[in-house]
C-alpha cells in the first residue's frame, strides 16, 4: 500500500480540477495546470478531493499510485501558491540586476553573463545579492534556479559563488605553511 498514495489531494477555495481520461486540468488564481498519468491508475474528483487509485495490484501500479498523487499535489500547490526558490550571491563584486527579461550577472569574468529568463517563471532581484524565481510550475522554477547556479557554484575554500538561501557550504581548511 502507498502511503502517499493513500492520502487524497484537498483543492484549496478558488482552485478547480477536471478529469478528462487520464488527464487532470486543475485551475486556480495563478493559472491552469494539467497532468497526464499512465494507465496504471485512476483518477477521480469528488467535491474538493481528488482521488487517485491504482489499477490492479502490479508493482507498476503500486509505483505510479504514489507518484500520480504527488505529481496532482504539485499541481494544486502551483496554481494555488506557487513555488519558489531564493539565491544568494556570495563574493567581493559579485552583484545580479534585472533588464527586462534579462538578468545580468557578474561572478567574476571578464564579461558579464546574461542569462535569458525562460516562459512560465518569473525572475527578481530584490537586492544587489539576491535572486528570486517564481513559478507555478515546481520542476521549470527548480531547473531555473540550477541553472543560475551553475555560473558559479559555491567553492568550499572562501564560500564565494551562487547557493540556494538555505544551503550549507561545508568549509575546507586552506594550505598552511
Amino acid at each position: 500500500m502507498s502511503r502517499i498514495g493513500k492520502k487524497p489531494v484537498e483543492l484549496p477555495s478558488g482552485v478547480e480540477a477536471s478529469v478528462s481520461g487520464q488527464t487532470v486540468t486543475v485551475k486556480g488564481p495563478k493559472g491552469q495546470r494539467q497532468f497526464t498519468a499512465t494507465d496504471d491508475v485512476s483518477i477521480s474528483v469528488d467535491g474538493n478531493v481528488v482521488k487517485i487509485e491504482p489499477r490492479g495490484s502490479s508493482k507498476r501500479a503500486k509505483q505510479q499510485w504514489g507518484m500520480s498523487r504527488t505529481m496532482v499535489g504539485n499541481l494544486v500547490t502551483g496554481v494555488s501558491s506557487g513555488f519558489k526558490k531564493e539565491l544568494e550571491i556570495s563574493g567581493v563584486g559579485y552583484r545580479a540586476q534585472m533588464q527586462g527579461n534579462i538578468l545580468k550577472l557578474n561572478l567574476g569574468y571578464s564579461h558579464d553573463v546574461n542569462f535569458e529568463v525562460p516562459e512560465g517563471v518569473t525572475v527578481t532581484a530584490p537586492k544587489l545579492t539576491e535572486i528570486t524565481v517564481e513559478g507555478i510550475d515546481q520542476q521549470l522554477v527548480g531547473q531555473v534556479a540550477a541553472n543560475i547556479r551553475e555560473w558559479r557554484a559555491p567553492e568550499p575554500y572562501k564560500g564565494k559563488g551562487i547557493r540556494y538561501k538555505d544551503e550549507y557550504i561545508f568549509r575546507k581548511e586552506g594550505k598552511k605553511k
